[in-house]
């Protein structure tokens, strides 16, 4: 089953969330300065993301132009709106910001090189070991995450496995189409803007920041699309 893979990493940051909330009765001074704990150790890993690109000024010009477009769309005041809607329907008003636990849990989840090889690895032969791993991993971090972000880290299992899914039931076109060499530029330069939008995470968690992390997403699609001119001219 190409999906299960996918499946799985979902159900693990479903689980490790649910726990991470039974544990959220801990003190406020100790939920602090897990949080600052977190904060650091999200910019440490945006930073060693970040220094992989094999040229920075796609992932700067990415960045930029993605900045543009989603503050053209207003991606971040979308996002915030859905989590108004998500806590109004789901009764969890006053309980802690779903789309900052949403939003955080997402990128930490989806940007990197593991989401990509492991589901390419699913879908074209069957193997789901990179998958496997890096659900343990999520699902450690949800329950980390949960318990000073609040249950909004949960909803990141649904762009997880969506995300995921459909590379590994396109994986074949994909690996049919896109040339290796091409895809490798790709995930390096997305991985690297990626780290830069995880850092900026990292920095709104210690309260250094309020950077609009959302509206940058769109870079991860102008990666794509420079990496791709470049590679054909």
């Amino acid at each position: 089953m190409f999906l299960l893979g996918t499946l799985v990493n979902g159900l693990l940051i479903i689980i490790g969330t649910m726990l991470g909330r039974l544990l959220n009765r801990i003190p406020e001074g100790m939920k602090n300065t897990v949080m600052y704990a977190i904060g650091l150790s999200v910019m440490v890993l945006g930073l060693q993301m970040g220094l992989k690109s094999g040229n920075f000024l796609i992932v700067i010009i990415s960045l930029v132009l993605g900045a543009v477009i989603g503050e053209w769309l207003k991606l971040e005041d979308k996002l915030n709106d859905l989590g108004k809607w998500l806590e109004t329907k789901v009764g969890l008003s006053g309980k802690g910001s779903i789309s900052e636990g949403f939003v955080t849990a997402t990128l930490i989840f989806v940007i990197g090189a593991m989401a990509i090889i492991g589901a390419l690895d699913s879908g074209i032969r069957g193997d789901h070991d990179v998958l496997y791993t890096k659900s343990i991993i999520d699902g450690f971090t949800a329950l980390i995450l949960s318990t000073t972000l609040g249950i909004g880290v949960i909803f990141s299992a649904v762009p997880v496995v969506l995300y995921e899914g459909l590379i590994a039931l396109f994986a074949t076109q994909i690996n049919q189409f896109v040339p290796k060499v091409l895809m490798e530029q790709f995930i390096t330069e997305m991985t690297a803007a990626g780290g830069i939008m995880i850092f900026a995470i990292g920095l709104n968690l210690v309260g250094l920041t309020k950077v609009k992390v959302a509206n940058l997403l769109p870079g991860i699609i102008v990666v794509g699309i420079i990496v791709t001119i470049l590679y054909n001219v």
